[in-house]
């Protein structure tokens, strides 16, 4: 009974991990369909001031910086996330156990540590279990202003709420695995007086559930709370790539490849850039080029149509969003009903990734399908509603930038299909004419002074 069971579990196991991997490689690969950082942005790479790329993984990643604006939420978000990393090194123990068939088998290598740890454990999974109803409270019975919204309805909403009722059904199955596992030492079977460990800080106190439950309903209990425990964490890894719970993943590689410009600086488009160059200085032109390389610049578009346009790291943070809404929250066009919301740019831009990973892994490669991420998923509208004043990247608390995503689809709007309102083109025509956005030459800068007869210094 024992092999099958260890069978039963290495089947289980690999199957789970096998599946993980295999999306783990399609996300990987659809990240990668977008351009080098340098051919979007005309930064020199992502790879410069590495002390301050991990810094900003300790900060924002592991320390969670900004979700500290809100102390209370930032402490219990913290409990959630160090129960989650810390409680899951468990887990090492119960799948050896399961593949050699042992029980608690680093119990007696570890010996006082090993109490010491599982009473920490304990702690973590209690403090993680009432984080978790607080946040299920916050949700649905309180309903705070950011989870009411129509941004959150649907599948936002639903997901958060069954990783909470996930976690809380984890943690509850961990504290009832040791308590009936203790409670059998007490009782003196052999498989669990093996390697004794006497009770632990908090499940001791569920004792009293069991008593009048007989050693072999017990043993049923013990069994069926480690079954349910482990298989609910693979699962839970493999609904992972497809929740917004990715991020507890991708928030460590996006803040290590955050941008290092300050915030809200833009960055020139380089083809452009070295037009106005050569015009202001043609001694500077270069050779002419061939036809390879013509051919090549007319291929090379102004801005970003779809995801291939983007750059990789534009597609990572859509995959690294947490869905919690701040940056819609605060988005002046947003609140002042503007179809505009950063969360759906992202998320928008994520769907569009599925879809061509999905005619990818169908057709061996992309095969057009008629539809681009401008248009078909974001809309003109949306993207003229935003005012470019980064209040959703300063509120992101992993370090994502809709407004990159935004600009560079606006670029493609405005160079290449020539789309704006009339009062951009108006504005356009100024700066291209006067240099400025007035319609006032040069020349006639200075006439208002004169006007107030005020003696020129």
């Amino acid at each position: 009974m024992q092999i099958l069971q260890q069978i039963l579990f290495i089947l289980i196991s690999g199957l789970a991990i096998w599946l993980f991997s295999r999306k783990v490689k399609e996300i990987s690969r659809n990240i990668k369909l977008g351009r080098d950082e340098d051919q979007t942005s005309g930064q020199a790479g992502m790879s410069d001031n590495p002390t301050q790329r991990w810094k900003n993984v300790l900060l924002l990643a592991f320390g969670q910086k900004k979700m500290f604006r809100n102390p209370l939420v930032a402490v219990m978000h913290f409990f959630v996330y160090a129960g989650f990393i810390i409680i899951n090194i468990e887990v090492l123990e119960i799948v050896l156990d399961g593949i050699f068939g042992k029980h608690r088998l680093f119990a007696a290598p570890l010996g006082r540590l090993y109490n010491f740890l599982i009473n920490a454990f304990e702690i973590l999974a209690f403090l993680v279990l009432l984080a978790c109803v607080i946040f299920l409270i916050r949700r649905n019975i309180l309903k705070l202003k950011r989870f009411i919204s129509k941004d959150l309805d649907g599948w936002p909403r639903s997901d958060a709420n069954y990783i909470l009722i996930t976690e809380i059904v984890l943690m509850t199955l961990f504290l009832s695995l040791n308590a009936s596992d203790t409670l059998l030492q007490t009782r003196g079977l052999e498989h669990y007086t093996a390697n004794p460990t006497g009770n632990f800080i908090l499940s001791q106190y569920l004792h009293p559930v069991f008593n009048g439950i007989g050693n072999s309903g017990v043993e049923m209990v013990e069994r069926g709370c480690w079954w349910l425990h482990i298989v609910g964490i693979f699962a839970f890894l493999n609904y992972l790539p497809y929740s917004k719970h990715l991020h507890i993943i991708l928030a460590f590689p996006n803040a290590y490849y955050a941008r290092s410009a300050p915030v809200g600086k833009m960055e020139n488009m380089p083809s452009v850039q070295k037009e106005v160059l050569y015009a202001m200085q043609p001694e500077l032109t270069p050779a002419p080029i061939t036809e390879t390389q013509n051919l090549a610049a007319q291929q090379q578009k102004f801005g970003a149509k779809d995801i291939m346009d983007l750059s990789w790291k534009n597609l990572m943070d859509a995959y690294s969003c947490t869905e919690c809404g701040r940056c819609s929250a605060a988005c002046p066009a947003t609140q002042t009903g503007k179809l505009l919301s950063p969360r759906k740019i992202m998320m928008d831009t994520r769907d569009r990734m599925e879809a061509v990973g999905k005619n990818i892994s169908k057709n061996g490669e992309f095969k057009d399908d008629g539809r681009s991420l401008l248009h078909d998923y974001i809309l003109v509208e949306e993207l003229r509603a935003c005012t470019t004043c980064n209040a959703c990247v300063q509120e992101c608390p992993v370090s994502i930038s809709p407004l990159d995503i935004i600009v560079q689809l606006r670029r493609y709007l405005v160079m290449e299909e020539s789309n704006s309102p009339q009062e951009w083109t108006a504005m356009f025509s100024n700066v291209e004419n006067n240099f400025a956005p007035w319609k006032f030459s040069p020349d006639e800068r200075d006439k208002w002074v004169e006007e107030m007869n005020a003696p020129i210094p």
